[in-house]
């Protein structure tokens, strides 16, 4: 899996995420909303790096046109799934960072990656 593919992803999760923030939602969780993500290649082939914006809706993670699942737990607990690539990490305040693996060609790659809120 390319890293491009993995910041597309991140970016649809939160734009999906975002969208579903606008309805009323009985549970909000601390860290719904839009997040700038950029994901950093360490090793293997995938791009080195990629920034896109991802959006957490009651700490769903989603993003249109890719696969994703995973959530935000209310501790700020990262686990997600994007096109076969995986993340985990802490999120906390404004803030967060974590690890991902994924393939690119069959290769094995990996990083990290650090969000912000907007």
């Amino acid at each position: 899996m390319r890293l491009d593919r993995i910041a597309m992803f991140f970016g649809s999760f939160l734009a999906a995420a975002a969208a579903l923030a606008i309805a009323p939602a009985a549970a909000q969780t601390p860290y719904d909303g839009l997040w700038n993500v950029t994901v950093v290649t360490k090793t293997g082939s995938c791009e080195p790096s990629a920034r896109s914006t991802l959006t957490v809706a009651d700490g769903r993670v989603s993003a249109a046109g890719a696969e994703v699942s995973g959530s935000i737990g209310r501790d700020g607990l990262v686990r997600v799934s994007i096109n076969g690539a995986y993340a985990s990490g802490q999120l906390s305040g404004n803030t967060g960072s974590g690890k991902w693996n994924g393939a690119s060609g069959g290769i094995p790659c990996g990083g990290r990656w650090e969000a912000s809120r907007q």
